[in-house]
């Protein structure tokens, strides 16, 4: 009898094509809107938002309302209390004292995506910087600041320093839903904090939340804005202009290829247009509306919105464009992650691209160090692996969480880095740092070269790649849980997963921490000869994800899916 969940995944191939077996089976409760644009009922009522954010105090006794740093940030809803003046308050003074502790002297660069709380959250973060005496730089004329142009900026201050050094905040709840808000700190490597810089501001934010915001320093939003430590930035021009040092831009220009891309009405709706101009590049945005109720945005696979490029529900509008441009390409609000577009396979599921782009750029880098490594993370595809060893290099293998490439990219020892979520960055044509943090628009830009330089597009080299080394059957399901049971997951062993094999096949490794940094995972790997299955709790949302893969096809992926999947219900059940 053929598996449920094999069947299941067919159907969808079906339907999405290849990007099917990589990203886009939930195996469970698949709301029906899914694909379809939002309900007029379903879209947030932004005054109500904002004044949530500003009316609501949290109780730190009630674990949801404390400040908690995930794998990228603070996240939370105003709502639920979990995102609100007093969190942000809090964080930014512990981000003042911190900045004092490591004599941290230089600016911090300030910015923020389109959620319709970043711009509240940003205004309280100014009130309590300036009065703390914080140099703070903003952008010039208010502009959206993706993730990438505040890592660029952070480094281009730092380059050649010792002193005087320069931070960052992005205020963004990356591809969160609507109503959420999200507050990460970068300090001077550019990248997003590590645990241990995390932790220390984590725990002073909920001492000042425990105390009533006693201590906390600030100052009206109109006098921060007058302060002599308040100045503004063209973050945007001063990104776009350096592209070219990363991406072969003339090889673009010269092939007169058309582009489509998709700000999915995130922080780098302007940058598009910027890029087109500064390059002459034969490129069309496609939608150019910002609106934080994100209207516009098919709904992902739960009945969320959600401004996630990897998911081929949201990507809906774009991959219908398929033929009318050569690539196109998305990002995410905060525009530090990629969803790519081919006309040789539709929507490249995100390790798909990775594998792809590995293997284009390391035979058309001759600048690149030759013992610059491969960066990927625990859950990534084998497909990463393979093509590594075929290129030579090393492989750097890590958690969940682009923090733990920053090091790497910052001094070189890492020439790309990628994770399965759409994440990437990688070295400038020279070899040396671009950015050390997700890079969303380098991503979809490096499509457009593949396309221009080699006559074919990323889909067609995985396709090749596919040939090489054999079909991969990836999946990632995600599951919402309760709260407690998220919790209980966290404390998940090995020694709890009680399995003697895996899909009729002996278990050859069980892992709980990295290969690469020996750092904990965050949870729990399994491998056998044919496939291998990743469990662990989301760092953003109540959410469990399980991560599978088969080199024998979508029949034995959902053998190991519904093997997973039996053994966690287990677990959790026994937990409540």
């Amino acid at each position: 009898m053929k598996s449920a969940a094999a069947k299941y995944l067919r159907r969808y191939h079906r339907c999405y094509g290849n990007q099917a077996i990589s990203i886009g089976e939930r195996l469970m409760d698949i709301d029906l809107s899914s694909g379809k644009l939002p309900d007029p009922s379903m879209l947030i009522d932004v005054p109500r938002l904002v004044v949530a954010y500003y009316s609501t105090v949290p109780d730190p006794s009630v674990p949801e309302q404390r400040v908690v740093f995930g794998t990228s940030g603070h996240r939370g809803c105003a709502y639920h209390s979990s995102f609100n003046e007093w969190h942000i308050l809090a964080i930014s003074q512990a981000i003042c004292e911190y900045r004092k502790e490591m004599d941290i002297s230089g600016p911090l660069f300030l910015g923020m995506d389109t959620h319709a709380l970043s711009l509240p959250a940003l205004t309280t973060a100014v009130e309590v910087l300036a009065a703390n005496g914080v140099e703070v730089v903003i952008a010039e004329g208010d502009e959206y600041t993706p993730t990438p142009a505040v890592s660029h900026a952070i480094l281009a201050h730092n380059r050649g320093r010792d002193r005087g050094l320069s931070d960052g905040i992005v205020v963004t709840p990356s591809h969160n839903p609507p109503q959420d808000g999200g507050f990460k700190y970068n300090p001077p490597s550019g990248g997003p904090a590590d645990a241990r810089v995390t932790g220390w501001i984590e725990a002073r934010a909920n001492a000042y939340l425990e105390h009533d915001l006693r201590g906390v320093k600030k100052i009206s939003f109109e006098q921060a804005l007058r302060a002599s430590t308040t100045r503004r930035h063209d973050f945007l021009h001063a990104y776009v202009a350096d592209l070219g040092n990363v991406i072969d831009m003339d090889a673009i220009r010269d092939a007169r290829i058309s582009l489509g891309v998709d700000p999915l009405g995130g922080a780098g709706v302007h940058y598009w247009p910027a890029i087109a101009e500064h390059y002459r590049l034969n490129l069309t945005v496609v939608n150019e509306v910002v609106d934080p109720t994100f209207r516009f945005v098919p709904v992902d696979w739960d009945g969320q919105i959600r401004m996630d490029p990897s998911s081929p529900y949201v990507m809906r509008g774009l991959i219908e464009y398929r033929n009318r441009f050569d690539i196109a390409f998305a990002c995410d609000t905060d525009h530090d992650r990629h969803g790519i577009v081919t006309r040789s396979t539709g929507l490249l599921p995100s390790n798909h691209y990775l594998a792809a782009a590995i293997s284009y750029l390391f035979q058309h880098r001759p600048r690149w160090h030759k013992d610059a490594a491969i960066g990927k993370t625990v859950v990534s595809s084998q497909m990463i692996d393979l093509v590594a060893g075929r290129l030579g290099r090393k492989l750097y293998e890590v958690p969940v969480g682009f923090k733990w490439f920053v090091d790497g990219l910052l001094d070189g020892s890492l020439a790309f880095a990628g994770e399965e979520s759409a994440g990437a960055s990688f070295a400038r044509i020279d070899g040396s740092t671009w950015t050390t943090d997700k890079d969303g628009i380098t991503a979809a830009l490096l499509a457009a070269e593949i396309t221009a330089a080699i006559g074919c597009d990323p889909g067609k080299i995985y396709t090749d790649l596919v040939r090489e080394f054999g079909d991969f059957a990836y999946s990632r399901v995600d599951t919402r849980i309760t709260t407690e049971q998220m919790q209980k997951l966290r404390t998940l062993t090995p020694q709890q997963l009680r399995c003697a094999d895996l899909a009729g096949e002996s278990i050859a490794a069980v892992l709980s921490h990295a290969p690469g940094n020996a750092a904990p995972i965050g949870g729990v790997k399994v491998v056998a000869a044919s496939g291998w299955f990743a469990v662990r709790p989301s760092g953003t949302e109540d959410v469990y994800k399980i991560y599978a893969e088969s080199k024998r096809g979508t029949e034995h992926l959902g053998r190991i899916l519904e093997e997973v999947k039996a053994i966690v219900i287990k677990f959790l059940a026994t937990a409540t």
